[in-house]
């Protein structure tokens, strides 16, 4: 409606209408709305298109006359003669550039409620896989082997090594983790984010194999003290090993600063940090600049 009736009236007034004036802000007057610096377009009403020679005073061939698309023209016909005017057809691909398939590595001291974190996130945002990672330490109670943990034994886990087959591996509290290459290739070549759960000697091995191609997240309780009665609820360990895990996360939590992002995974407040998590992919996959990354 807007151009029927610019031209409608332009045309009642026998004057000449520059199309250039809409299209780009001046850089030679800022006190002119809009002005096309490389070529002038008049359009002659009643008459056709035609294209001036350059405003640097070049003697450029003009392209062939085009007729003009009548004020009463459809939405469609309308279209249509911007598109023979411009010498092109506007396209449907997007205009965005197509997402790539993250990495997340997903770390913070323990206790901290890294498991629960990439669960309840699995359960509502599809196209998440969660690496399974290899251990050589004990099955817990309620673990489940291929669900939780690839549990190992200590030679099995040190033939994966020699193979090349782990992304990255440490020795933590006495027992061997690490991460199968292969499932990162498969699920990233059907699309899949990937879901990396390290400690922190993980994440810094892994910063060093991936760099910047990687998101890498730090999650943390809402306080130290919180930190410390999760440990304490949990049961798990002895009292000397609770002592050195609480004493180990104090020293982790210093590492905060070596990370993209910091969540906070409060007590009773777990939706709220996976849609912390979730922001943070949907803020990546909107990046102009995509990270890369080869396994």
């Amino acid at each position: 409606m807007l151009l029927r009736s610019l031209f409608s009236s332009l045309s009642r007034s026998h004057l000449r209408f520059s199309p250039s004036l809409f299209l780009t802000r001046s850089i030679a007057s800022p006190t002119s709305p809009w002005f096309l610096p490389s070529c002038r377009h008049t359009v002659r009403f009643g008459s056709v298109l035609r294209a001036s020679s350059s405003a640097t005073g070049g003697d450029s061939p003009r392209p062939p006359d085009l007729p003009i698309v009548p004020p009463t023209a459809s939405k469609a016909e309308m279209i249509n003669g911007i598109e023979a005017a411009l010498g092109s057809t506007f396209s449907s691909d997007p205009l965005s550039p197509p997402s790539s398939p993250l990495i997340l590595v997903i770390s913070g001291p323990s206790g901290v409620g890294k498991d629960a974190v990439i669960k309840r996130l699995q359960e509502v945002r599809e196209g998440i896989h969660f690496v399974v990672t290899a251990t050589s330490r004990a099955q817990r109670p309620g673990e489940v082997d291929g669900k939780d943990y690839f549990f190992v034994t200590k030679e099995k886990f040190l033939s994966m090594v020699q193979r090349n087959e782990l992304l990255e591996y440490a020795l933590v509290y006495g027992d061997y983790k690490g991460i199968p290459k292969q499932q990162i290739r498969e699920y990233m070549a059907k699309g899949f984010d990937i879901v990396l759960r390290v400690d922190i000697q993980g994440a810094a091995t892994l910063r060093s194999i991936l760099g910047k191609s990687a998101v890498f997240i730090f999650l943390v309780a809402e306080s130290e003290a919180a930190l410390v009665n999760r440990l304490v609820a949990r049961d798990t360990e002895s009292p000397e090993m609770l002592f050195v895990r609480i004493a180990t996360a104090r020293e982790e939590v210093k590492h905060m600063k070596k990370f993209d992002y910091v969540v906070v995974n409060a007590e009773g407040k777990l939706d709220g940090a996976v849609e912390l998590v979730e922001s943070i992919i949907d803020a990546e996959k909107a990046s102009v600049s995509q990270r890369k990354v080869e396994i």
